[in-house]
């Protein structure tokens, strides 16, 4: 799995991009016999104490590009921090971490993978940070003129999914379930991102991706929705690793990712609260 290393201080960034604020959710659910999520009463403080040193952050895919965005704030704020993402398949990472990969931060984009680790003992009280949904997305001239769902069942429309175990796959699968429709992919693929690579490339008519994917993906796709009445969401939590070489830049990184400007952060990108 690559990396995506970003070093980031504070005369990098500009000014603009500084803390903004401290609020977060004060929703609270409960997901699994085993595992609590939730999101803080309160905003999440962050400390006064020196945070320094590299952070590394296992996160899903769909991640990308609002943990980024989100890494260069942190980093903004406290100089001398590295954090490093490694982004991918949710399953992959739990996978990893289970197996003593050295990482500090998980986020998932589904509970069962964070209570995966939970049960291991990699992780304890995960948090709910953000919510998202299914989106249909199509090559910008959409030659299948695929126009709605059932169009993906079509004979001869091709269509990328997200292998059942990751958790974009499930979810899409939920989908199909609830519109009673049978969609026989030609592609399989590891995670989100590989699925709207197949729909920018041209190889499929249409992918079932999140929503934030494809206004990630900008003019490089067209998006058709999904009807509320079937699609299907998916919580993300997040928690700092029992076995967290640097716990202090964690627990900070994580903090922030709860308070109001990181929530701006995944709101702009397209995901919903948890």
């Amino acid at each position: 799995m690559r990396r995506s290393p970003l070093t980031l201080t504070a005369a990098a960034s500009t000014a603009g991009l500084l803390l903004a604020g401290c609020d977060s959710p004060s929703t609270t659910t409960a997901t699994t016999a085993t595992t609590a999520y939730s999101t803080p009463s309160s905003a999440p403080v962050l400390s006064s104490a020196p945070v320094t040193g590299t952070v590394n952050v296992f996160a899903a895919a769909s991640l990308r590009e609002a943990f980024t965005k989100l890494g260069q704030q942190f980093g903004a704020a406290h100089r001398g921090t590295n954090v490093v993402f490694n982004f991918g398949p949710s399953s992959g990472l739990a996978t990893q971490i289970t197996q003593g990969a050295p990482a500090d931060v998980f986020a998932s984009a589904s509970t069962r993978n964070m209570d995966r680790v939970v049960k291991a003992g990699g992780a304890s009280s995960p948090k709910n940070f953000a919510s998202n949904v299914m989106e249909i997305a199509v090559p910008p001239k959409n030659p299948a003129d695929v126009t709605q769902l059932s169009d993906l069942a079509k004979s001869g429309v091709k269509v990328a999914l997200c292998q059942v175990a990751v958790p974009c796959g499930a979810t899409a699968a939920e989908v199909f379930t609830n519109a009673r429709l049978t969609v026989t992919p030609v592609t399989e693929e590891v995670d989100v991102k590989a699925v709207l690579t197949k729909v920018t490339l041209g190889e499929v008519d249409a992918g079932v991706v999140y929503v934030t994917d494809v206004r990630a993906a900008g003019a490089k796709v067209r998006g058709i929705e999904i009807p509320k009445g079937v699609n299907a969401s998916t919580e993300y939590p997040i928690a700092v690793l029992t076995r967290a070489p640097n716990k202090a830049t964690a627990q900070e990184f994580t903090d922030y990712v709860l308070t109001a400007a990181g929530a701006a952060i995944l709101t702009a990108a397209g995901f919903a609260k948890p």
